[in-house]
């Protein structure tokens, strides 16, 4: 007898689940506390369990694999289509269900403990880099309403005012000299919290064989190694490296109808923080380096600087999943061979 599928739609406190029963055929749809879906899932025949890939799914996951029970999350723009009615929790938790039955439904790969823990360091660094730059302009607007005028770029600026102390302690009121004092002492301490996270994040390559073999990818820095690895999760979870660049939204959009399909500009979907590293990466490939790709020169003379830099980070997402998926070390002049089509 086929194993019982369960439609489990997961908040903080209350889990509405919807399973049909395989030997009655009864709809069941109930509502759970946490400790009490718990205890019902372990009581329960393995089955297969699909959630949302939303805010602690990775943890239930991995939860409910422990129970015996295998687990398949799905994307939630891919459940959405299947409420029918207005959105509520058990109509989520049927939704789910529904979704999880369709033949060739995308599923999201599960994240381990060390992928999450990675991704949070992520996280923490990104929101201490915007709180230092929303700082340091603060810094210098305020400035600017007293006649003081810095050089562009957080360095510049910093360095200035340490050279210019004085002279803002004449020109500016002592109220706004002192709140200045205890900005720059907030700022210290935001850098050195992001200088902690880098060494953390480094140290973390260092014990992951997976982030070491990208990190030697050109563009490839230990911040867009490890975050590759992490929102990767399994490269079994794509079929292919453009399926791993469309996740991350580094492919056209497509528009067509009547057979005649339009490509547009970049999808931008999945997780924009990685997208956005591997973009800066190839920039500085595009811009800096001096052993740039022979295919990279020759685009550069007919199309755009920013469009030659996005087919670059879309080359080195699939480059990055072609090493993990075949379990291969990067070779800078490696020329992939199509196989022979079999007569």
């Amino acid at each position: 007898m086929n194993a019982t599928t369960y439609g489990l739609d997961i908040a903080k406190a209350v889990f509405q689940m919807y399973w049909v029963d395989g030997q009655s055929g009864e709809i069941c749809s109930r509502k759970f506390r946490r400790e009490q879906l718990i205890r019902f899932l372990a009581t329960r025949a393995p089955g297969k369990v699909a959630l949302e890939a939303c805010g602690g799914a990775h943890w239930w996951a991995r939860k409910i694999q422990s129970l015996g029970h295998q687990v398949v999350l799905l994307h939630a723009k891919y459940v959405r289509p299947f409420v029918k009615t207005n959105k509520t929790d058990a109509a989520d938790a049927q939704a789910i269900w529904t979704a999880a039955q369709q033949p060739g439904m995308r599923t999201v790969a599960i994240k381990s403990v060390d992928q999450q823990a990675i991704l949070s360091l992520h996280r923490i660094r990104s929101g201490l880099v915007a709180t230092r730059t929303r700082e340091t302009n603060q810094i210098r607007g305020l400035l600017a309403e007293y006649g003081l005028y810095f050089r562009y770029g957080r360095k510049a600026l910093m360095n200035e005012l340490k050279a210019r102390m004085a002279e803002i302690e004449e020109v500016v009121p002592q109220l706004v000299w002192r709140a200045l004092l205890r900005q720059l002492e907030q700022l210290q301490q935001v850098e050195q919290g992001i200088d902690e996270a880098e060494r953390e994040n480094l140290q973390w390559l260092k014990s992951s064989p997976q982030a070491k073999t990208l990190d030697d990818i050109a563009g490839v820095g230990p911040l867009t190694a490890t975050a590759t690895v992490a929102v990767m999760g399994s490269p079994k979870a794509f079929r292919s490296g453009r399926a791993f660049a469309a996740s991350i939204g580094l492919v056209p959009r497509q528009s067509g109808t009547g057979g005649n399909v339009r490509l547009g500009g970049i999808s931008k979907r999945g997780d924009p923080y990685l997208r956005q590293l591997l973009i800066h990466g190839a920039r500085m490939v595009v811009t800096h380096s001096k052993q740039r790709p022979q295919w990279v020169e020759a685009l550069l003379k007919r199309r755009p600087v920013n469009v030659v830099v996005v087919a670059l980070a879309n080359k080195m997402a699939r480059t990055a999943w072609a090493l993990l998926a075949h379990n291969r070390s990067y070779e800078r002049e490696f020329v992939s061979e199509r196989p022979a089509v079999a007569v």
